[in-house]
């Protein structure tokens, strides 16, 4: 069993920057693939960013492309998402999940992780 444990979401205003987390309970989260994903109110929830495990390879939803990054450090167990330029259309619940044994094309799709967290919140108005 994973336990997921986001952190770092806040209210901000357009342009500014989060930096969230996603703390894992787990020594071996290497092994899997972790994603963020978010819903806003009234919406479906939505794939944001994913890395893969042990390679490593980054994918992004088209609109936040150029503005966040994710990324791993494997020894603290934790993945982050560098928020950069943040649009109202940002605001949402933020959510990591993680998977093992994920395939490329699988990453965007929610139902394929296996542990979720259990969210926190991005705000982004003026």
């Amino acid at each position: 069993q994973v336990q997921l444990v986001e952190s770092g979401g806040a209210s901000v205003q357009p342009g500014d920057s989060l930096r969230l987390s996603c703390a894992a309970s787990v020594r071996t989260l290497s092994v899997y693939s972790v994603g963020w994903f978010r819903q806003a109110p009234g919406k479906e929830r939505e794939f944001v960013s994913a890395i893969k495990s042990n390679g490593g390879a980054t994918y992004y939803k088209d609109s936040v492309k150029g503005r966040f990054s994710i990324s791993r450090d494997n020894a603290k167990s934790t993945v982050y998402l560098q928020m950069n330029s943040l649009r109202p259309e940002d605001t949402a619940v933020y959510y990591c999940a993680a998977g093992r044994r994920l395939i490329t094309s699988s990453l965007g799709s929610a139902g394929q992780y296996d542990y979720w967290g259990q969210g926190t919140q991005v705000t982004v108005s003026s």
